[in-house]
């Protein structure tokens, strides 16, 4: 009788030790995954955000062509994701950094368009920023 409860015991730390290690594994992947899939869609904004402001260095968004289009659909595809998996102030700064780049227009040698590309430029170093913490932290 006393086999057979340490046997028992035994099989059912075992069991206990299976579980745990696979909820652990299982948690640390989803972690691994959504970490993953916030790099893809930052790398994806910052990515047409920057070709973007390269395009609006020279022409107005207005007068967009189908690559505007493109880089603007790339930009709100990638805008989505970052809605589903980052926290609020990341969103915020994704959605201020977004309305700033549609108010962006040609530079063309005028001062204050310049000072006002540069301050798009500052908050999407600071968007940059703050994604790299989130993804750090996750």
């Amino acid at each position: 009788m006393e086999n057979i409860l340490s046997v028992a015991i035994g099989a059912a730390v075992g069991l206990i030790g299976v579980v745990f290690g696979s909820w652990f594994t299982a948690r640390r992947q989803d972690r691994m995954w959504v970490r993953e899939q916030k790099l893809r869609a930052g790398i994806g904004f910052n990515t047409a955000v920057v070709q973007l402001l390269d395009y609006l260095k020279e022409s107005q968004l207005s007068d967009d062509g189908p690559g505007a289009n493109e880089l603007v659909n790339r930009m709100q595809e990638a805008r989505s994701a970052l809605y589903l998996l980052c926290t609020s102030d990341t969103v915020d700064l994704a959605d201020a950094l977004a309305r700033r780049v549609w108010r962006t227009r040609p530079t063309e040698g005028r001062a204050d368009r310049k000072a006002e590309f540069r301050e798009t430029l500052d908050l999407l170093r600071q968007f940059t920023r703050r994604l790299r913490q989130e993804i750090a932290r996750s």
